[in-house]
């Protein structure tokens, strides 16, 4: 048991670890395809650095390296050693990945300005969405925030959102308003698809049925739909008369069918139906159960749902 423990972890980190690096490496795609030829900036110490590249030249990858290590010293002394490796790990790679596609700043493959920022946009929100739903972190001011978060309890994204502003402050006195207001709609596209990838894509919907004819709708879901469905027991507190409440996720292509279904058993009946942003086991991610097999009353057979 203890060997196959220890086999499923360094197969589980070895995919972690190259998740974090195609994360980095997207994310430097976004910011030296799109962002640097538009002269845009992106937010944290790589912000910063890019100020530094378009005054003087520096190289981005090295300058936002160097500006993190102060910092990661504090996620050492702060956040301590299991913190710090996986923020160090994702603050070496994205810095290599920045230089290693330096070459894209003189492809000018976007040459609109609101695409480049759009683009970009798109680009760093997947490449660090990949880096923070497998717990790491490309450095800068994630970690200002996490200190901060810890002993002041501030809100971590209000921290990083104001020094952020200040950034922009900086940008737009540098490099002009414009340019200042593009970066603005980069970020605002990079938070939201960050937040998208580390939500989860696999979205489904959830769906509450409270009805005196359970049983029957619960059946028709089961045997026209094909999905599995949970009774959760429930009580009206009002009239306190007892009843199985039908939970069931389903596709969203599924959900006018168990509509139908409803209003045919009960039209009284009260549905809810709630986002899922991602939904993991059997019928979904693991194979479902075939269900002419279950009608026949025989064993159950796995089959890919």
């Amino acid at each position: 048991m203890k060997h196959f423990m220890r086999k499923y972890h360094v197969k589980r980190n070895i995919l972690k670890y190259a998740l974090i690096v195609l994360g980095c490496f997207i994310a430097s795609v976004g910011i030296n395809a799109c962002y640097v030829p538009a002269h845009l900036l992106t937010g944290g110490v790589t912000g910063i650095s890019m100020i530094m590249l378009f005054s003087f030249g520096f190289p981005l990858g090295i300058q936002s390296f160097l500006y993190n290590i102060p910092l990661l010293i504090a996620a050492y002394f702060f956040l301590g050693k299991r913190y710090l490796m996986d923020v160090f790990v994702g603050t070496m790679v994205f810095s290599f990945c920045l230089d290693l596609t330096k070459f894209m700043n003189d492809f000018h493959l976007v040459p609109d300005h609101m695409l480049s920022a759009i683009f970009g946009g798109v680009l760093c929100g997947i490449g660090y969405g990949i880096v923070f739903r497998n717990n790491a972190s490309t450095g800068g001011f994630d970690i200002i925030g996490a200190i901060v978060k810890k002993y002041y309890s501030f809100d971590m994204g209000v921290v990083i959102f104001s020094f952020n502003c200040m950034l922009m402050i900086v940008a737009g006195a540098l490099f002009g308003v414009t340019q200042a207001m593009f970066t603005l709609i980069g970020m605002f596209v990079a938070a939201n698809i960050t937040d998208k990838v580390i939500a989860g894509i696999n979205h489904r919907k959830a769906i509450l049925i409270v009805s005196n004819k359970s049983r029957e709708i619960a059946d028709g879901i089961i045997y026209e739909v094909g999905r599995g469905v949970t009774f959760i027991h429930g009580q009206g507190a009002y009239s306190n008369s007892e009843r199985d409440i039908v939970f069931v996720v389903v596709k969203t292509t599924q959900i006018a069918k168990i509509k139908a279904i409803v209003n045919t058993v009960d039209r009284a009946a009260f549905m809810l139906i709630v986002s899922a942003n991602e939904v993991l086991g059997r019928g979904f991610t693991l194979p479902g159960i075939e269900l002419d097999k279950l009608r026949q009353g025989r064993t159950p057979v796995e089959t890919d749902d």
